[in-house]
């Protein structure tokens, strides 16, 4: 399983510098193999208001972007739900204070490490702590 974090689907669906090759990378992976969890959309909701407050995009430009998000979840992507003991390896994450992990990345890596899955993303900082842990990890 691919995990896919919030920073590689807001690159592959909005404009952004690594947007095409985003873009390319996913086109190239089996669908059943490609998930996320329910924060991953959380998050992809809260970096579109972000980009819409700062006048990185409009509200048009943010409802286009968000109905894409909603069909490729739907149409590709596994999405696992989120449980109270990943919540709870994700504080024992934290806790390790030298990763300097952020509540939501040590989630991110809390459900890859419940599942097994290979956590693909674009942030160095979480690519280096998931290989401190031990979690399996694909920087892009």
């Amino acid at each position: 399983m691919l995990y896919l974090d919030t920073s590689l689907l807001v690159a592959a669906l909005t404009n952004e510098a690594e947007t095409g090759p985003m873009q390319t990378w996913l086109g190239q992976q089996p669908l059943e193999d490609l998930a996320i969890s329910d924060w991953v959309a959380t998050e992809f909701s809260s970096a579109l208001s972000i980009k819409l407050r700062t006048g990185q995009i409009g509200p048009n430009d943010r409802a286009e972007v968000l109905a894409k998000f909603t069909r490729l979840v739907a149409d590709s992507l596994t999405v696992v739900p989120v449980s109270r003991l990943q919540f709870r390896i994700a504080a024992r994450f934290v806790d390790q204070h030298t990763l300097s992990l952020r509540a939501g990345d040590a989630l991110h890596l809390a459900v890859c490490a419940d599942h097994g899955a290979t956590l693909c993303t674009l942030d160095r900082r979480l690519n280096d702590a998931g290989s401190v842990l031990g979690i399996k990890t694909i920087l892009l």
